[in-house]
């Protein structure tokens, strides 16, 4: 029985959210935490998260789907309460977790909403299940062989944005140099990349830190770049057999990384639209929580198109 399995990150605190709550689950040999809430007979909405977080990007997000679908965030092999496995972070096996996950969970039918890193392994469980998911949200993420730039550009003002993936792919170097800075490097992503000022606090700070620094944590949040080629190689051979048929919804932001998502994404998907909510960074479920739960509920609710624009909203 899942219910029975315990926590694998025991010395990482736990955060509740009003509404939710935590489980574990049996995900393909992987133990992986999830947050649940809402309706359990609505509509099935999955949530990833990406570097340096994990499900609670979205805690903000969360509460506003809670009247009409029932909410999942599940935090990736290496995330949050996850377990840390040593090997295994390439997209497409990440996916088999992840969708073994909300299958243990009781769900075989849902749409599938993801950020960053969290986006990378949604567009790949996309392609390995797409007959059963309703539809695919992907926000701001440069995703292997798909909308990540094949170089890192020098220009200062964009170089911030994406310097890191080189620096995340050398071996142990990394681990080296971060070793008891998790915070500080927490701090810099999270305060760098967002627009909006004083979106995280101290207590943010602390958390993602924590469980950066926690059994393990860096490594594994590192292994999923260090896996990039293999899942950018994977990715392309999964599209020469198919493309993406049901709705995806692109969300970009006025100040985030990647400029058109919905452009991106367009060679592969046959039923596509982009949405660009302002005054946001990189950070977007942070930021504007309500102009995100507002667009996510939009479009689950229609399977179609949205406006090209979102307002902003705290």
């Amino acid at each position: 029985m899942s219910d029975l399995i315990s926590n694998p990150v025991p010395a990482l605190p736990l955060h509740d959210l009003d509404g939710f709550t935590h489980r574990w689950v049996d995900a393909g040999g992987v133990h992986l935490h999830a947050v649940e809430g809402g309706q359990p007979k609505g509509p099935a909405v999955v949530l990833l998260a990406g570097f340096p977080q994990n499900w609670r990007a979205w805690e903000k997000v969360m509460p506003g789907l809670t009247d009409r679908f029932h909410v999942i965030a599940i935090d990736l092999p290496g995330q949050g309460h996850s377990e840390r496995p040593d090997d295994g972070y390439d997209t497409h096996t990440v996916a088999a977790n992840v969708h073994a996950a909300v299958a243990e969970i009781g769900v075989h039918e849902y749409w599938l909403v993801a950020h960053d890193i969290g986006a990378w392994v949604a567009f790949s469980l996309a392609l390995n299940y797409q007959s059963q998911l309703r539809g695919l949200v992907l926000l701001d993420a440069g995703i292997p062989g798909i909308t990540l730039p094949e170089t890192v550009p020098t220009d200062p003002a964009r170089a911030h944005k994406t310097w890191h993936f080189a620096f995340h792919l050398v071996p142990d170097l990394p681990e080296i140099l971060l070793a008891g800075r998790e915070r500080e490097y927490a701090h810099w992503f999270l305060t760098a990349k967002t627009f909006a000022p004083g979106t995280f606090d101290e207590t943010d700070f602390d958390h993602y830190a924590a469980a950066l620094a926690t059994d393990g944590g860096l490594r594994a949040s590192l292994a999923y770049y260090r896996a990039a080629h293999e899942s950018a190689r994977k990715n392309h051979q999964a599209l020469s057999r198919q493309r993406l048929t049901f709705p995806v919804l692109g969300i970009s932001s006025s100040h985030g990384s990647i400029p058109d998502m919905a452009a991106s994404i367009n060679p592969w998907a046959d039923n596509i639209t982009g949405l660009t909510i302002p005054d946001a960074g990189h950070f977007i479920p942070d930021e504007q929580p309500e102009a995100v739960a507002a667009a996510l509920t939009t479009f689950m609710a229609n399977g179609r198109n949205t406006p090209e624009t979102c307002s902003g909203g705290r």
